[in-house]
């Protein structure tokens, strides 16, 4: 009687799974339940949306582009997860050069929103080019840092003198300054007129790298200094030139210390701030919440499905339940640390790590805002405030950190 070979038999229904979901378990779980909070939050806050004239928008249609690019997601990060991170180093320069093409494009021929320049329209499709920017910056120093890992601790990535025309200081220059801190800079001054928040993410997150890529202390401290001094010019500069927003920013400086200081007791509802309201919906809600589709501060708050969308969450379901949404972000970055820590070479490890910074790191900046640690700064949840470029393009990000622990499972399996 003729058997069925071990290779013949048919895969286990457990195993089809696992070839389908390949990489890091964990990060496919966070991804599926922060997608759940994104249709549950947008769809609780139409209500509001329906109301304002200026959104002309009936009560499925957030909805319904919501789930679409829910759907968009969900195939970004299949594609990007079965991607080898080689590929990605590969391709880092072309796709740099592009991102940041198409950044410099949207101020002149992009949609501003509230006097910002920020979204690119081609065809039916609008994207904010500055998302896939920092993800491809990210990917730009990790590169740089991977072949200086053999002598980093020591390098100078500073020079040493203001003597620039020297050939110490033009070797530093052009060998280290240009390569590693170039695209950082140039990252940062293209991403800051329209979006200064998300330039300090790449900033602060480049930091960081650094100093996990073991580049020496003093070098990063000098770096910090000169991009703070370059920094406060460049917004001067633009601002001068009628490019900035430092108007704005200094605007929300002083709201949020009056909010700190001042007395909003005797306010009515029309006067208090944007972050007041999120603060009195995330009262409202309590420990457990008011329910799904139940909360009472639904029309208070401003933007409950971007800019407030934590605020509007802990209000239907409770500071219980923000606290695990805040932990499961958290998460994400001790995942990315512990894929990073399986890798054989820099790049997957710096590249995770960066990564993990980015969706980490815009998560905490959401939240601080919402309960005023700090001043408003437009950033939304990634996964969960509705729009179509932050949730695919941070799904991307996530994917690219999977495709690493995936290749670091496939090379266990084979020893």
């Amino acid at each position: 009687m003729s058997q069925l070979s071990r290779e013949q038999k048919p895969a286990p229904e457990a195993e089809i799974r696992s070839r389908v979901f390949e990489g890091d378990r964990s990060l496919w779980i966070i991804f599926t339940v922060l997608l759940v909070i994104s249709i549950l939050v947008v769809y609780s806050s139409t209500a509001k949306m329906t109301y304002d004239t200026a959104a002309n928008m009936s009560l499925f249609d957030a909805l319904q582009k919501q789930v679409m690019y829910v759907m968009l997601s969900i195939m970004a990060i299949f594609v990007t997860h079965k991607i080898h991170y080689k590929i990605y180093m590969r391709w880092t320069y072309v796709a740099y050069i592009l991102c940041i093409l198409l950044t410099v494009a949207v101020y002149v021929v992009g949609e501003k929103t509230n006097d910002a320049a920020r979204w690119l329209s081609i065809g039916p499709i609008k994207f904010q080019p500055s998302e896939a920017l920092k993800i491809a910056t990210i990917l730009m120093l990790a590169r740089a840092m991977e072949s200086r890992q053999a002598v980093i601790d020591t390098l100078k990535i500073i020079p040493t003198s203001f003597k620039f025309r020297s050939p110490e200081q033009l070797e530093i220059i052009k060998k280290n300054t240009i390569p590693l801190l170039g695209p950082v800079l140039l990252s940062c001054a293209v991403i800051a007129p329209a979006h200064t928040s998300s330039a300090l993410i790449v900033f602060i997150a480049s930091i960081i790298m650094l100093y996990i890529g073991r580049v020496n202390l003093k070098e990063i401290a000098k770096f910090f200094m000169v991009i703070c001094a370059v920094g406060v010019l460049g917004l001067g500069g633009m601002e001068l030139l009628g490019m900035g927003r430092l108007n704005t920013a200094m605007a929300r400086l002083e709201k949020w210390g009056n909010e700190w200081v001042g007395d909003s007791t005797a306010k009515s509802i029309s006067e208090i701030s944007d972050t007041q309201r999120a603060l009195i919906a995330i009262h409202e809600g309590g420990l457990v919440g008011e329910g799904a589709g139940q909360s009472s501060s639904r029309v208070l708050v401003v933007h409950p499905e971007s800019d407030y969308a934590y605020a509007f969450f802990v209000s239907e379901y409770g500071i219980i339940f923000g606290l695990i949404l805040m932990l499961l972000y958290i998460w994400i970055f001790f995942r990315a640390m512990d894929i990073g820590q399986k890798c054989t070479t820099p790049f997957p490890t710096l590249m995770t790590l960066g990564l993990g910074l980015l969706i980490t790191g815009q998560a905490i900046l959401h939240m601080f805002v919402q309960v005023n640690i700090l001043p408003e700064t437009g950033q939304t949840l990634p996964f969960i405030s509705r729009g179509g470029s932050s949730l695919i393009l941070t799904t991307v990000a996530l994917g690219m950190i999977i495709s690493v622990s995936r290749t670091n499972q496939n090379r266990l399996k084979q020893r």
